[in-house]
């Protein structure tokens, strides 16, 4: 997997990190959890920024976008017990086969 590829997975789990640090932050009133989500977003948008000069804006934006959310609702399920609902999962599969689409048929570097 060349350089940027392996940049884009960081900043998708960098994101998907922070993301899943909110909840725990209780709206920023626990310290710990805080200065998770602050660097784990902050370590998302310095790769990304790094990824988009390689790979083009929209791809990456539509790939770490896409990802991130099915890893997010992944762990909604398995760390919150937050179950989604059939029209949700619908649109979750919507969103996985987009991803799938756009790395079928795009020239990747």
């Amino acid at each position: 997997m060349p350089a940027p590829w392996i940049l884009l997975f960081l900043a998708i789990t960098s994101e998907v990190i922070g993301t899943s640090c909110l909840k725990l932050s209780e709206g920023f009133s626990r310290p710990i959890p805080t200065v998770v989500v602050l660097a784990a977003y902050s370590t998302s948008m310095l790769l990304l920024s790094r990824v988009v000069q390689t790979i083009p804006l929209g791809i990456t934006y539509a790939l770490w976008s896409g990802i991130g959310i099915v890893a997010i609702v992944l762990v909604g399920l398995l760390a919150y017990e937050q179950v989604p609902t059939p029209g949700q999962l619908v649109g979750i599969a919507t969103i996985t086969a987009g991803v799938i689409i756009v790395n079928l048929t795009g020239k990747h570097p």
